[in-house]
């Protein structure tokens, strides 16, 4: 078939079977000329010819100097022909036998020529080991005598041809010589011509002559040299550019002049014809040319959905090219132009596609592997799964690496750096803060006492901003911040390393492979499975990230302040497009507060010896109060987030790592309530400083000390109680292992012993409140708008004077107060608090307590009333032992002087307790009536003897006493008034005793009158009291 096809193709000088348009060099009018000669004119008009006739080109075609010669593209024909007989003689057709072994020949004239022995291209090499590749040494030998014959032959011919004809050949020679000799000669100056020899005399007229003629010559010569130079323009010689220089100005200008006038126009459709190409080739080849500008206006909008799309095209035309490529070698067929075309576009599109895509791939991995970092730091949480996007991308692309492990490993890696930098950062941040505060100046006393009424006197956020000095809230916010940030489930690292497990788990059990896609021929689908080695890797780094947030924890709570800050101020390394915006590792970036001085950075804390100098996480200075209200938060954020840890699956199933939490909570609980219990001693001894002796508004008897100790204490308990027991994460555990353990016997009782030694403390200052002396610390005492020491009320409603705010009895009896209302109510309430929070009992306390309280009670009366009973004693001893008391006459009529002025005494008391303590009034009252029957016992003991007078006369004064109090006597009082009527009866004679049985009434008498004389005086010992007023005073009396 191939061969019927060259015939073909040689007869009628084409280059193809199904040529496109009309062969240029056919258009020749000297096409058959040769053959109209050769024929009659009749036969060549009439003679019938087929219509491709004029496409064969025949034997004896005169222009064609070598048979079957070929053209070149301009139509120039060459002396190589189209086939050869064998120089060795094999066969007689070079052509055909190279085609029966395959090669192209007839497509490709390069080739052919190469085995052709008349062209310039002919390798020996190559012909022999294709044309004779099965010829025997014999036939080889055989076709070598053959070429020595045929050039022995063709040498003899031209010898014979050179013979006849060498005449010819020399006129030829010299006709060719003298035509170039005068062409190159031409315009040339001739050679002058040697004059004629003359005799030496020569005549005067031929002198003359001769000068004119030299005249003339020179003008001719003149002449002549202007007409040689015009003529040297066409010489062939280099300076004239070998004849052309004359007519080269010409041609350019008339080229110039041809391209303006005809350029427009030519070029216009040439330029129409090679766009018309453009297009056809364009539209034939429209998917190849699309694709390129698609995936580029893909990736400029991010859109990964139409990217992917227009590269399985790409992948589906260039398989296409491939498989057509693959079929022709297959057969040993030739492409086609139009398919060599298909492949040449098709592998200039693909390698544009290739890399664009590549860019493309480097630029998902880069957000593959940043991605993590991206959303931390950004508020939008829709790009929460764009880590699928990108891995779905990438598997669609087709990669070597697996995306999936990769994102996996990148997290990894994004979280373990996380966490030492983010913790690192936040211990530097604290210690700096702490170094501050500890080189500042410790708040005063009355700073600190108005931090602890705070409580009382505010309520809800406004109470807890004012717990402590600003900077103390702020480093507290702090440290609460940083593990929030580390421990926290929304949006902490704890919640990222969660979140990673779970994606993790889903990857290692399949689910999340289920919406990824397999790739173009499924090539994609080996990424889709983690391998076992993988999985375990991925469970040891979530244990090693897990382990890494305990022990920072660990540390942070058990190790002491840290030493280097140098972290803070050394150099940063600037930021890349993948360094994520949460390199700001602080809760509070750009904080003026952490700026540090690098020639003077903050010196180490002091040493004073305080308490909280070993703890890293406590403020210096800081008080109770701010401490269990943020260590509560900071015990349940860490409780919630060791419970947490404990459910992930690969801590779940190693008992070790549930030990290792147990310990880390266990150590934290611990050191946060050792930390509180140093900080409630010290606030228990400035309670006393809260004492404003201001009016409660609970109780009107009472200052707001009790209050803002009651409250104080329920405040530390019920923090503390969270501290301990953590009681909303203990109440959140899911797992069958408790990470919340309860707290040791020993934490227990350093608690226990704490509380007590709160409550001794409170005490220990109110008495040291009371008894201060004037004028010893009273800056402290400021009174408020409403303090009993400005302003206070009688019974009746009326306003009484202003006491003087370093009056002692003022104060005890206030302080008196205070302790009636703490063992009735506040003790009481704190203790069986205290029992439910902590679940013990406080029995032994309780009594120990009660009974601090009551010498307190007796200390502090006793102090009252020693004045007092001084005064009396005085009053009543000087009466009783004065010349004056015995009386003058048989029958005494009067009460002596001592006994009102006593009585004065007691009606001034009286006032004062009913004023600012009257729940004390009745007490008070009744201790001073068993004073004065002691006082009366022991001044009458002094007479040795009475007469009947004088028994009627101690008589007369002690009923005034007994009658004036008598709602104040107690069993003790009447006790010893029988005293000292026994010891008045032992210092009388009987008759004396029976003769005083005759003057009872007669002194009933004027003891009535007397009374009813000072009824106005000592109207305040009859006064009428409420039922309420009387349960109180039997009850402080009961409790006495």
């Amino acid at each position: 078939m191939a061969t019927e096809e060259g015939i073909i193709l040689n007869h009628y000088n084409i280059a193809s079977l199904f040529p496109t348009e009309w062969p240029a060099e056919k258009d020749e009018s000297e096409d058959s000329g040769a053959e109209r000669e050769k024929l009659p004119t009749k036969l060549a008009y009439r003679k019938s010819k087929s219509r491709y006739t004029v496409l064969e080109r025949s034997a004896s075609d005169r222009r064609s100097l070598v048979p079957n010669s070929e053209k070149t593209r301009d139509g120039v024909e060459n002396l190589v022909q189209r086939d050869e007989a064998d120089p060795l003689g094999a066969t007689d057709s070079v052509v055909r036998a190279l085609k029966q072994r395959g090669l192209p020949v007839d497509e490709d004239q390069r080739l052919r020529n190469r085995f052709l022995l008349s062209s310039t291209t002919f390798t020996p090499n190559l012909y022999l080991s294709q044309v004779h590749s099965t010829t025997s040494t014999q036939q080889l030998l055989q076709g070598l005598e053959f070429l020595s014959r045929s050039i022995d032959q063709k040498s003899a011919s031209l010898k014979v041809l050179v013979e006849s004809n060498f005449e010819r050949f020399v006129r030829a020679k010299s006709t060719i010589d003298d035509v170039y000799t005068e062409m190159r000669n031409q315009g040339a100056e001739p050679e002058p011509e040697k004059p004629q020899r003359h005799s030496r005399h020569a005549s005067k007229g031929s002198a003359h002559f001769r000068r004119v003629s030299d005249q003339a010559s020179q003008m001719t010569v003149k002449g002549v040299k202007l007409a040689v130079n015009e003529k040297k323009k066409h010489a062939l010689i280099k300076e004239s550019e070998y004849g052309v220089q004359g007519i080269k100005a010409p041609l350019i200008e008339v080229a110039v002049k041809a391209e303006e006038v005809w350029g427009p126009a030519l070029g216009g459709r040439d330029r129409e014809d090679n766009l018309r190409a453009v297009l056809d080739s364009i539209e034939k080849s429209q998917d190849i040319f699309e694709i390129g500008p698609a995936i580029r206006t893909a990736v400029k909008r991010k859109d990964y959905d139409a990217l992917v799309k227009e590269y399985g095209r790409a992948r589906h035309l260039a398989d296409e090219v491939r498989n057509m490529a693959n079929r022709a070698s297959d057969k040993k067929e030739h492409l086609t132009d139009q398919q060599i075309y298909q492949v040449f576009l098709t592998g200039r599109m693909w390698l544009e596609v290739e890399s664009q895509i590549d860019a493309v791939k480097r630029e998902i991995w880069r957000s593959l592997t940043s991605v993590q970092a991206n959303l931390v730091m950004s508020a939008d949480k829709s790009h929460q799964g764009d880590h699928v996007k990108l891995i779905s991308v990438l598997l669609e692309l087709g990669v070597e690496d697996n995306p999936i492990w990769v994102w996996l490993l990148s997290r990894y890696d994004y979280l373990k750096n996380r966490i030492t930098t983010t913790f690192s950062r936040a211990k530097v941040e604290v210690e700096v803060l702490r170094r501050r505060l500890a080189s500042g100046e410790k708040a005063s006393l009355f700073a600190a006492a108005a931090h602890l009424k705070s409580l009382i006197r505010a309520s809800g956020p406004d109470s807890m901003r004012s717990l402590d000095t600003k900077p103390v809230l702020e480093l507290w916010e702090l440290i609460y911040q940083s593990l929030n940030n580390l421990l926290s489930l929304q949006g902490g690292i704890l919640g990222e390393v969660m979140d990673f497990w779970s994606h993790a788990q889903s990857f290692i059990d399949g689910k999340a492979q289920r919406s990824l896609p397999g790739g173009f021929d499924g090539n994609s689908r080996r990424h889709h499975r983690l391998s076992n080695d993988g999985v375990r890797d991925l469970r040891s780094g979530v244990l090693e990230l897990v382990d890494m947030i305990r022990e920072n924890v660990f540390s942070f709570f058990a190790d002491p302040p840290i030493d280097d800050i140098s972290s803070l101020y050394s150099p940063v390394v600037p930021e890349t497009p993948n360094t994520p915006r949460s390199a700001g590792l602080s809760p509070f970036p750009n904080d003026h507060r952490l700026r540090v001085d690098l020639l003077n950075p903050p010196p180490p804390s002091p040493r004073r010896g305080e308490a909280w100098e070993e703890f890293a996480f406590w403020p210096p200075y800081a008080n109770a109060l701010s401490g269990v209200q943020y260590l509560s938060k900071i015990m349940s954020l860490l409780g919630h987030a060791t419970n947490e840890m404990a459910l992930l699956e690969p801590i779940s199933s190693v008992s070790q790592e549930h030990e290792k939490l147990k310990f880390m909570l266990a150590a934290a609980r611990e050191r946060s309530a050792r930390a509180i219990c140093a900080s409630w001693a010290n606030d228990a001894e400035i309670c006393k400083v809260t004492e404003d002796w201001t009016h409660s508004p609970e109780n009107a008897e009472t200052t707001r000390l009790p209050g803002s100790i009651a409250t104080f204490e329920a405040h530390i308990l019920s923090g503390l109680q969270k501290v301990i027991y953590m009681p909303d994460a203990a109440a959140a555990q899911k797992g069958t292992v408790d990470v919340i353990t309860p707290p040791p016997t020993k934490l227990l009782q350093m608690i226990r012993s704490q509380f007590v030694n709160s409550i001794y403390k409170a005490l220990s200052g109110m008495v040291e409140n009371a008894e201060k002396p004037p004028g010893a610390g009273t800056d402290l005492w400021v009174a408020d708008g409403d303090s009993v020491l400005n302003q206070q009320t009688n019974g009746n409603g009326g306003k009484v004077s202003k006491p003087n705010a370093t009056d002692i009895n003022l104060r005890l009896l206030l302080t008196l107060a205070n302790l009636t209302a703490l063992r009735g109510s506040v003790f009481p309430s704190l203790i069986s608090e205290f029992e439910n929070l902590f679940s013990v009992l406080l029995t032994e306390e309780t009594k120990t307590i009660n009974e601090v309280l009551r010498q307190i009670d007796e200390r502090l009366l006793h102090t009252y009333t020693k004045p007092i009973i001084n005064e009396l004693s005085g009053v009543i001893y000087a009466g009783i032992r004065s010349p004056e008391w015995a009386p003058t006459t048989a029958r005494p009529t009067e009460v002596r002087a001592y006994v009102y002025e006593a009585l004065l005494i007691l009606v001034r008391i009286y006032t004062q307790t009913s004023n600012y303590a009257p729940s004390l009034t009745h007490s008070t009252i009744s201790h001073l009536l068993e004073q004065i029957s002691s006082m009366l016992l022991g001044a009458f003991r002094e007479r040795p003897k009475y007469t009947l007078s004088s028994l009627m006369q101690a008589t007369l004064d002690v009923e005034f006493f007994a009658q004036s109090l008598t709602q104040f006597t107690s069993k003790k009082a009447g006790d010893i008034q029988g005293q000292v009527y026994m010891e008045l009866d032992r210092r009388t004679d009987p008759n004396a005793r029976s003769r005083l049985q005759v003057e009872l009434p007669e002194m009933k008498a004027v003891l009535k009158e007397k009374k009813d004389g000072t009824r106005g005086e000592f109207a305040c010992f009859k006064r009428v009291r409420t039922a309420a007023v009387r349960r109180n005073t039997e009850d402080v009396n009961t409790q006495r």
